[in-house]
């Protein structure tokens, strides 16, 4: 029998709180991305055609994204929302709030499906499909997509578990579906000999038994909020409180899709479908190491906004603090370990001696300065715990779709940069909207919990 352990926000070190509610969110994190991961490196392998099919299949991560993007609209717009009631002591408003998450994640998956299976021909080509390409894309995706609303609801609801404490329900939320997806990816692929089809239905059966796994806990009689009928039907006002908070994470993974596009296109317009291939795999290390510091922060995330609700400013400022400070440490050690062995991380996904020789010098430029990541990540995680939407979406905004896609179109002319110049525009964001962000974060958000009255918490 699964032990159920529940953090109080309001008792205790605000450090203890974050430490016991994000190591299992990091741990879910890395577990989550296991799902995508797992694919891509078993995907590699297929004989004869490993290079094509992972590159066919990054050219479906623009679509995840989105689905993705939609995910956190509603999970991160509700879940901080729940935490900051809950601080207040109103348990029936978090109790809404999280069942208008789940109702809104239902609609929009299905619409996202039917949508999704229509459209993906022309969506797949404009995101840089080449006829050699494509066949791979449209087997993983054409199955993918039936799975949208497992996917949706474990990526928005899960954040009401951590929300109300159970960090390590969380957790084993996600290592129930990568579990079974390690298992049944070499099953379907070459057991039942069914190439990138069979990575596709592992990730959709692991993805809906995730999704069940959630769905019994909230209805179960050891949650603190339920999820009930009455919760689930939609009010406009409280919509709106969830989408514009929920708006930030949006946009963030929006604008990480439109990247995705952006650099697909260029790069099979400056190197061909070799690039492209490289490109996926930059994504897929950058999410290895992206998620700890995504688990950190989505575990203080309710520790902020609880106190936050609460009025305990003074334990606001010391999480801040605190996942500032690791953050940034966590990000220096993992661009000295990309920068010392970069090849170990490439062949994760492929051993292909050509694919290695072009995504070494890229890997090198793409995590130049990634410590600047930790205070984007750090500045949009407060903006969001503490209900500061328009400054949250704002920046989310800004480093992508104003800064990368931008340099991404115009670097490659400068210089003759080429397919280089696509993976300078990340550092180059990194610096800049990272400590935009950050600096606007720290001159905004500390003076105000410094003029309010302090209070320690129960």
């Amino acid at each position: 029998m699964v032990q159920v352990h529940q953090t109080d926000f309001s008792t205790g070190s605000v450090q203890r709180n974050i430490i016991e509610v994000a190591i299992p969110m990091i741990a879910a994190q890395l577990l989550n991305l296991l799902y995508n991961i797992v694919d891509r490196i078993y995907i590699g392998r297929i004989a004869g055609e490993g290079t094509l099919a992972l590159t066919g299949v990054g050219l479906c991560f623009p679509l995840i994204t989105l689905i993705t993007a939609f995910s956190l609209l509603f999970g991160n717009g509700g879940a901080p929302l729940c935490s900051i009631e809950r601080g207040k002591g109103n348990e029936k408003e978090a109790e809404m709030l999280m069942g208008n998450t789940f109702a809104l994640l239902l609609i929009t998956g299905v619409i996202l499906t039917v949508l999704g299976l229509i459209f993906y021909r022309p969506v797949l080509y404009a995101f840089g499909a080449s006829d050699v390409t494509f066949p791979y894309a449209q087997e993983y995706i054409r199955i993918y997509l039936l799975g949208t609303i497992f996917v949706m609801i474990v990526l928005g609801m899960n954040n009401f578990l951590s929300a109300q404490g159970f960090g390590n329900m969380s957790m084993l939320t996600v290592l129930l579906g990568a579990i079974l997806n390690i298992i049944l990816d070499p099953l379907f692929i070459f057991g039942f000999h069914l190439g990138v089809q069979g990575a596709a239905i592992a990730t959709v059966i692991s993805q809906a038994c995730s999704a069940v796994w959630v769905f019994c806990f909230l209805k179960g009689p050891k949650a603190i909020l339920h999820l009930t009928t009455k919760s689930m039907v939609l009010k406009l006002w409280r919509v709106k409180k969830i989408v514009s908070l929920g708006m930030a994470g949006f946009v963030m993974a929006f604008t990480n899709g439109l990247v995705q596009v952006v650099c697909n296109a260029t790069l099979q317009n400056f190197g061909g479908d070799l690039y492209v291939g490289v490109m996926t795999i930059l994504n897929s290390v950058r999410e290895i190491f992206n998620m700890p510091i995504q688990g950190l922060n989505n575990g203080a995330s309710p520790v902020m906004g609880f106190n936050y609700g609460e009025k305990a400013y003074g334990k606001v400022k010391k999480a801040i603090f605190f996942t500032s400070a690791v953050g940034i440490v966590y990000t220096l050690a993992a661009w000295l370990v990309v920068k010392l062995f970069p090849e170990f991380f490439i062949q994760i996904f492929n051993g292909d001696q050509e694919l290695i020789s072009a995504c070494v010098p890229a890997l090198h430029i793409y995590f130049f300065g990634f410590c600047f990541m930790a205070l984007q990540f750090s500045g949009q995680c407060v903006f969001t715990a503490l209900g500061k939407a328009k400054k949250a979406t704002f920046f989310s905004l800004f480093r992508k779709a104003i800064i990368v896609v931008p340099l991404t179109l115009w670097l490659p002319h400068v210089g003759g940069l080429g397919v280089y110049g696509v993976y300078w525009a990340e550092p180059i964001s990194n610096l800049i909207g990272g400590c935009a962000c950050f600096i606007t974060m720290l001159v905004t958000v500390l003076p105000e919990l410094n003029g309010k009255k302090k209070i320690t918490g129960r």
